[in-house]
């Protein structure tokens, strides 16, 4: 930016802004926010050796799609970073005054533009380069949070075999836009698999881990028991295995439940620990909780169970919430908070963000529609998500905000199998410097 002679400001998270005078003679036209995130999902494959905190990926062109060997590709928020940049680098664009914002921390909470100085931010019409299917406008999303139930653990000796159960190969994906798929959560699985163990005989948990990042539908998930019983625990598990498979035959092909003998790398939970483990697996929501009475096919309230980790003195299941209704968004906080307080524990809330409400009367809404039917000469498809999009933050911050997400077509976000379809982009492209030649 610097380079270029553009205005340039990074804060202390590391937000950038860079804004770009209008073309010569379209200085009285409305000043346009152009917005994106900086961070990405980092997800691998289970034989997957990098190291994505050090490590740049591998990028693979096949046919009209680009994806990373093994890893998440990026393309959710990267494409937006991309398309700035070029908007930014090009001097032959006629467009009003661009105000281009570059986010941090989207992923895990919002937490960059919570803390962004909007001050220098004129526009009052946005576009968010934030969404993964052409041809759809999104206009509204839900509000959302990260909520974490925390338990405390105490450890005693225990005379028993000891077995690890992993649940791996499930389809996993985005816990918003993909929550309505009927996909399972392995988290959740692996908290059906221990209560079953726990029914055929004594059983002591050791640790138990699964998920990544809470808005990603955990993949796999394992647990290190020791139990009385070893035979009667394998079969427990076994058998419920082959019933997992037969539940998720249509969205989880690969689900896979595997029964090892192992050591205990530490002293396992007492029972009074290893009790209020498997309440707290197996009596947390999980999944849809309301659907839309507004939006017909729309997910109104949900939470994910998206990351089980076990430390020596604690065990932290953490919860993304969404919800497009403020109150049903608390009244997951509250029900969560009960759990954990009625297990001896507590709920700790952070991330949390507004809902982006559904504007009647938007001009740019207007715009882009008329301009996408003729250059695509059909309708676009407007919409609300469950997914958490900046713009209800950015609305709630920048009072008459006319925004609109769009992007190209994106194939499993959150996912190793992440694919940015390249038609798309070069059309969406296209269609971008139309609207901004528009505005």
């Amino acid at each position: 930016a610097r380079e270029r002679g553009l205005w340039v400001d990074q804060d202390e998270l590391h937000n950038v802004i860079i804004i770009k005078e209008a073309t010569p003679g379209h200085e009285a036209a409305e000043p346009l926010i152009l917005q994106g995130h900086l961070d990405m999902v980092c997800e691998k494959t289970a034989d997957c050796a990098k190291d994505m905190s050090r490590e740049g990926l591998d990028l693979v062109v096949d046919g009209d799609t680009v994806y990373a060997k093994g890893t998440t590709l990026g393309g959710d928020d990267g494409i937006a970073v991309a398309i700035a940049l070029a908007l930014l680098d090009d001097d032959s664009l006629v467009h009003p005054r661009l105000e281009a914002v570059f986010t941090t921390e989207e992923e895990v909470g919002m937490d960059g533009v919570r803390g962004l100085d909007v001050s220098p931010l004129k526009g009052r019409t946005l576009l968010n380069l934030d969404s993964e299917a052409e041809g759809v406008f999104t206009v509204s999303c839900a509000g959302g949070s990260r909520a974490a139930c925390v338990l405390p653990v105490t450890r005693a000796p225990y005379d028993g075999a000891c077995l690890r159960v992993a649940v791996s190969g499930l389809t996993g994906g985005h816990s918003g836009s993909e929550i309505n798929k009927g996909r399972a959560n392995a988290d959740m699985l692996l908290g059906r698999l221990l209560e079953a163990a726990a029914a055929a005989g004594e059983l002591r948990l050791v640790h138990a881990q699964g998920g990544l990042k809470d808005n990603a539908i955990p993949v796999a998930a394992e647990a290190v028991i020791a139990v009385a019983d070893a035979g009667a625990a394998r079969a427990a598990m076994e058998q419920l295995g082959e019933a997992l498979k037969r539940e998720y035959h249509v969205t989880e092909p690969g689900l896979t439940v595997v029964i090892t003998d192992a050591a205990a790398e530490e002293v396992p939970m007492d029972q009074a620990s290893t009790d209020r483990a498997l309440c707290l697996l197996s009596c947390a929501p999980n999944g849809i909780q309301a659907m839309s009475m507004d939006l017909p096919g729309l997910v109104q309230t949900s939470l994910n169970l998206g990351i089980l980790e076990t430390e020596t003195a604690s065990m932290t299941a953490t919860f993304c919430v969404r919800s497009s209704v403020s109150s049903q968004k608390e009244m997951l906080h509250s029900r969560l908070k009960r759990l954990a307080e009625q297990l001896g524990g507590e709920l700790r809330v952070t991330g949390d963000y507004p809902a982006w409400e559904y504007r009647a009367d938007s001009p740019l809404r207007e715009r882009m529609v008329e301009l996408f039917r003729e250059q695509y000469g059909k309708e676009p498809q407007v919409e609300a998500i469950h997914a958490g999009l900046e713009c209800g933050i950015f609305s709630d911050r920048l009072p008459g905000l006319d925004a609109v997400s769009f992007g190209p077509q994106m194939h499993d976000i959150h996912t190793s199998r992440e694919r940015l379809d390249i038609a798309s982009t070069a059309r969406t492209w296209e269609y971008l410097v139309a609207v901004l030649e528009r505005l």
